[in-house]
């Protein structure tokens, strides 16, 4: 049996904290990645999240494309994905009656009670409270902007809350 800690998760949303809409908050998603959506990514953010102490895992809807379009614009090494379930999920209308995100429940699934932080532009108070009565770790749920998407500060208050875990 290893003594060894294990890191915390981060789990990554792309389509707003990456790849900010700026002004223009009318939200063009597309699974298929084009120039002006890969545009709007901030290189200098790559080495921000590797120099993070945690363990980075993309939670977007890009899926695995996260891996072959963003992660390599970033000098990030290919990371483990969240595997979304079908939308048709037993708890999708509790969960849209109390106003949780749709990916609330399996990200606090895939922690299994690892400490984690997440980073998306559709946390509300009520995914916050959700996670603290359902996740038996430490939970970071850090709401980004999606109008301006990750800036130093908020790599200050992960950072100081990944070291603190």
């Amino acid at each position: 049996m290893s003594d060894q800690v294990e890191r915390p998760l981060l789990f990554l949303d792309v389509d707003g904290p990456l790849l900010p809409f700026g002004d223009n908050l009318r939200r063009q998603l597309s699974l298929t990645p084009s120039p002006s959506h890969l545009s709007r990514l901030r290189p200098e953010v790559g080495p921000l999240l590797a120099a993070l102490p945690c363990d980075l895992v993309w939670a977007t809807t890009w899926e695995d494309m996260a891996n072959l379009e963003i992660s390599p614009r970033l000098g990030l090494p290919r990371l483990p994905v969240v595997a979304w379930p079908e939308t048709s999920g037993e708890h999708e209308r509790e969960d849209h009656w109390f106003g949780l995100c749709w990916k609330t429940r399996t990200l606090v699934s895939w922690a299994d009670g690892r400490p984690f932080a997440w980073i998306d532009d559709e946390i509300t108070s009520a995914d916050r409270d959700w996670v603290a009565e359902h996740h038996r770790g430490r939970a970071l749920l850090y709401h980004v902007e999606a109008s301006r998407g990750l800036t130093n500060a908020d790599f200050a208050i992960l950072n100081e809350w990944l070291r603190s875990t």
